[in-house]
């Protein structure tokens, strides 16, 4: 992907790196540290944010090779640059014992299948959901921001050994959902060389 930076982005991150050595990162979870803080103004998610380098390389890899991408609201994919996203919110309907968003996720795997992206940013319950499906996700980006539900559901994440970003704290939310696939977006593919 050919991407044209503006200077004012590479100005942020040349200040955030004076505030902060990102240095001892790998590089994709490098990429996704810069690109939440970034887009938060928080340096704290450099130790908030819980990721494996081994799970960014193959997600970063189904998603240059196009698997789905799939958001639990409009406005995570809104933020998710350069790449069209599944969100089913707007067909969803609440049951008992069932919210919207949770629904919403139930609609979006039976379109999709296994093998997507999901970039949760907005609800605990669409992360709750989505660990009762057996999705094989190849990434399960679980952000989601609140006072009820979402540390518990980014834990659950974490305890259920898919492959996953999460954070430890109630902070999250539609931006740093976006940003961190956009991190893995924004990332240069490398090419095999050629033999000679």
């Amino acid at each position: 992907m050919n991407r044209v930076v503006h200077p004012i982005e590479e100005e942020s991150y040349r200040r955030l790196r004076a505030r902060l050595d990102t240095s001892h990162f790998p590089a994709l979870t490098r990429a996704v540290v810069e690109r939440v803080i970034h887009s938060a103004a928080d340096l704290a998610y450099a130790d908030d944010l819980v990721m494996d380098e081994g799970e960014l390389a193959a997600a970063h890899a189904a998603l240059h090779g196009g698997a789905p991408v799939v958001v639990d609201v409009e406005m995570v994919g809104a933020g998710i640059t350069r790449r069209e996203t599944v969100c089913r919110l707007r067909d969803a309907v609440a049951g008992p014992g069932l919210t919207r968003s949770a629904h919403a996720i139930r609609l979006a795997f039976e379109e999709v299948g296994p093998g997507a992206l999901w970039v949760i940013g907005n609800a605990p319950t669409a992360l709750e959901e989505l660990l009762t499906l057996d999705a094989d996700p190849a990434l399960v980006i679980g952000l989601p921001v609140g006072f009820v539900g979402a540390v518990e559901s980014k834990a659950a994440l974490r305890a259920s050994g898919l492959p996953a970003v999460s954070n430890v704290s109630e902070k999250g939310g539609s931006a740093v959902a976006a940003a961190t696939l956009n991190a893995l977006l924004y990332h240069p593919v490398s090419h095999p060389e050629e033999p000679s």
